[in-house]
């Protein structure tokens, strides 16, 4: 399985990076940050590029972890409810809803610590060959 510890995302060894570390919390895996002002699109806001981002890697990683399968991103979809605030705790949060053949279908959400959704995501992910 290719890992990399350099991902952006998720990568420990990353020194711009996210660092995002991601657990299984029953049929969910979730991961908490919150990401300084280093990230932000304007004062106090996350960019949607980085929202997007985060959203993207807890269903990878869900795929990853779950099933050890390796796949792509091959549609995504994304809604943004609410400004998601830096400085602030966050929740990411993904789970499967569906598969036919090697087409996973996942969705995820991005919440704050009361529990508000700022923005959540469906996606299309096509399992590909481990030597790609």
């Amino acid at each position: 399985m290719l890992m990399d510890d350099y991902c952006f995302a998720c990568g420990k060894d990353n020194p711009i990076g996210l660092h995002l570390q991601f657990d299984f919390e029953g049929d969910k895996i979730i991961a908490h940050t919150t990401l300084s002002t280093n990230y932000q699109s304007y004062a106090g806001v996350v960019h949607g590029g980085i929202v997007t981002t985060m959203l993207d890697e807890a269903m990878g990683k869900f795929i990853i972890l779950k099933y050890n399968e390796q796949t792509m991103t091959g549609k995504l979809s994304i809604r943004y409810r609410h400004p998601t605030p830096t400085e602030k705790p966050l929740t990411i949060s993904a789970w499967k809803e569906s598969q036919m053949r090697n087409i996973i279908t996942m969705k995820s959400t991005v919440c704050t610590e009361d529990g508000t959704i700022t923005a959540e995501a469906t996606a299309l992910f096509a399992v590909v060959a481990e030597n790609v």
